[in-house]
């Protein structure tokens, strides 16, 4: 009795572990192997249609030359590529977070626009202030603004079931005109000027340049370390702690999260608030570390690049940490890519997008790849 009893413990367990291992080759795949085959479909895709525009293979294979140097080739374009890379993954942090939850926040464009707004104008009214204290404040009123906007949607969703792709759309083009109505205000406009720009942030409000003992043109910044520890941050929130939790379960079977006594109210708006939080960090980011001051569109669409980054990293923090490098290399090599080869930077653009196509058709990518993924037992992809 005793023997068979044992057997069937020894059973079970290897079960389980076989269980635990497939899931973990699935989790896997679904991070890693299908974004890396996914970006791998783009390029080549982005070469055909290249050469089905009339570019010759020649140009082709300067052009990713190009691509690689301009984005890894040098100081100066790891510089580029991790300075465009800071605001991308804050920014993607915010959504991948949302997604998390099952909110599927698109409003990090204007998140970021208001966070930065904020960061600016906190940073040039208190001149006085001194280094680190008016660079951190400025950063947390960033954060703060950033919040407060997302959490507009959230409310609105808790209390009213009002959608939240509606609302954060809505609440994106309210903020390009809050925006346009602020940088003509006196208090806020550059003085001198008839344009919409804002006074410059401070010496003392800037995130310091890294590599300016190198070479005083290298744009690095202190946002670097803002973005590792927004990532670690993340990461510890989502799997680590009991908030996490609730925005996962929430995420994945609200029904379930409700019966289990977790207030969905509180879910919604708390995960759209640090989501804000983090979109606005990165309009922070960017304004204190590489404009000095903020314009109309200032934000160059870093919110809506951060919907790819955080799709192609599996809402994962580790996953968009490396997304956001891949877009920031692409973004800096794209430009050595048209001043080297000639062709058009809209090119970036067209590949960014294919990555998406691929990433939302992760069976696409399967097929087009069956011999990189592992076999079931009817000999399929699993």
């Amino acid at each position: 009795m005793s023997t068979s009893i044992g057997k069937r413990e020894l059973n079970d367990a290897a079960r389980d572990l076989l269980t635990r291992t497939q899931r973990g080759r699935a989790d896997f795949e679904d991070l890693v192997v299908v974004p890396i085959f996914a970006v791998i479909a783009a390029l080549i895709l982005g070469a055909l249609i290249m050469l089905a525009t009339g570019v010759d293979l020649a140009t082709i294979g300067k052009s990713f030359v190009a691509l690689a140097v301009g984005s890894v080739g040098s100081l100066n374009a790891i510089s580029e590529t991790l300075t465009a890379a800071i605001p991308l993954v804050l920014a993607g942090l915010g959504l991948g977070l949302g997604f998390r939850a099952g909110l599927f926040n698109i409003g990090a464009e204007g998140q970021l626009l208001m966070g930065g707004t904020a960061a600016a104008i906190f940073a040039f009214s208190f001149p006085g202030l001194p280094f680190p204290l008016l660079m951190l404040l400025s950063l947390v009123a960033g954060a703060v603004v950033g919040a407060f906007y997302a959490s507009i949607a959230g409310i609105l969703k808790a209390t009213t079931g009002a959608h939240e792709v509606i609302s954060t759309i809505m609440l994106n083009l309210t903020s390009y005109q809050i925006l346009n109505y602020l940088l003509r205000q006196p208090y806020i406009q550059k003085e001198g000027r008839a344009d919409p720009i804002s006074k410059s942030v401070p010496d003392a409000g800037q995130l310091p340049l890294l590599l300016d003992w190198v070479d005083p043109n290298l744009r690095l910044h202190a946002g670097l370390f803002l973005m590792l520890i927004a990532v670690a941050f993340v990461w510890w929130l989502l799997f680590r702690s009991k908030a996490g939790f609730a925005f996962r379960a929430s995420g994945a079977n609200p029904d379930a999260a409700r019966y289990a006594g977790m207030k969905s109210g509180f879910v919604i708006v708390s995960a759209m608030a640090t989501a804000g939080a983090l979109a606005g960090l990165a309009g922070a980011a960017q304004v204190q570390g590489v404009l000095e001051r903020a314009s109309p569109g200032f934000s160059a669409g870093i919110g809506f690049d951060a919907i790819a980054l955080a799709l192609l990293g599996r809402s994962h923090p580790v996953g968009i940490l490396f997304a956001g490098l891949l877009f920031g290399g692409l973004e800096a090599g794209g430009r050595q890519m048209q001043v080297d080869a000639g062709v058009s930077i809209d090119l970036i653009g067209i590949i960014q997008a294919l990555i998406i196509v691929f990433i939302a058709a992760p069976l696409l990518v399967r097929a087009i790849f069956p011999w990189g993924f592992r076999k079931d037992a009817k000999g399929g992809s699993a």
